[in-house]
């Protein structure tokens, strides 16, 4: 018999769906993804939408750095 399972659209870039995709596979067991419907839009367990951004917050800050602006002082004139 069918079951229904609660879940939530996301729609993003290619880049971070790549990125949530590994997260999904990697970290979580596949558990969080129920459907890759396009390039640019997943279907998740509402349960676990937290649990994805929080991995993708980690991941990304491990990836990228801000850069900070510069000081007037910085520059010569």
């Amino acid at each position: 018999m069918p079951r229904a399972v609660r879940g939530v659209l996301i729609e993003c870039e290619p880049a971070i769906k790549s990125i949530l995709i590994h997260i999904d596979q990697e970290l979580l067991g596949n558990n969080a993804i129920i459907e890759d419907l396009d390039e640019t839009h997943l279907m998740v367990k509402e349960g676990m939408v937290k649990a994805l951004q929080d991995r993708l917050d980690e991941k990304l800050k491990e990836t990228y750095r801000v850069e900070q602006p510069l000081d007037d002082s910085d520059h010569d004139n």
